[in-house]
């Protein structure tokens, strides 16, 4: 019997930012042809700043480890910067190449839903490519709804592709008011 190792979910680390970068890089420029500007792709301490600030404000920033190695990576931030969406944010998933379709993503996602609901947060927004079917199945079985669609918003691989906008509940989702939130809130 072969020894397996159990994949552990657990928050992210400065340490980990190598590692999250390379993996990050990899789904980014899939499709994208050789001399496209890529200026926007953060650098080390562009991650290390982001870390520090979504900690700061309790939000979720996780890694799935694998022997010791980061395999995969996930994260939410704010939906909208204004105080009427604070209870909304948007998730990003990313997991190394030679590791989907392995049931990372799934334990990313179970540990991003958790957290989100224990901090309060009443609904998750993604968005996926229209062509990435193992993403849209993934989150349609977490209970996302798709909700949108915007059309030919990227290029790649040589052609205009779609982008697929999902959306789920959290706790009491809409049927409840929040709860009162002091003035001095951010």
């Amino acid at each position: 019997m072969e020894n397996e190792q159990a994949v552990v979910i657990r928050p992210s680390q400065d340490k980990d930012v190598e590692a999250m970068l390379e993996i990050y890089r990899r789904h980014i420029r899939r499709g994208i042809e050789e001399g496209v500007d890529d200026s926007g792709t953060p650098q080390p301490d562009d991650l290390r700043d982001r870390r520090k600030n979504l900690r700061n404000r309790r939000f979720p920033h996780l890694v799935a480890m694998l022997g010791g190695e980061v395999i995969g990576y996930a994260y939410v931030v704010l939906f909208r910067k204004r105080p009427a969406y604070r209870y909304t944010v948007k998730h990003s998933i990313y997991v190394h190449h030679e590791h989907l379709g392995q049931g990372i993503g799934r334990l990313l996602m179970q540990g991003l839903i958790d957290a989100c609901a224990a901090a309060g947060f009443r609904q998750m927004i993604g968005y996926i490519d229209a062509d990435n079917a193992a993403s849209l199945g993934l989150h349609e079985t977490f209970g996302f709804s798709r909700v949108g669609v915007l059309p030919s918003v990227a290029y790649r691989y040589g052609h205009w592709a779609d982008t697929i906008m999902v959306q789920r509940s959290l706790g009491a989702g809409s049927t409840a008011p929040p709860p009162p939130t002091p003035l001095s809130s951010p």
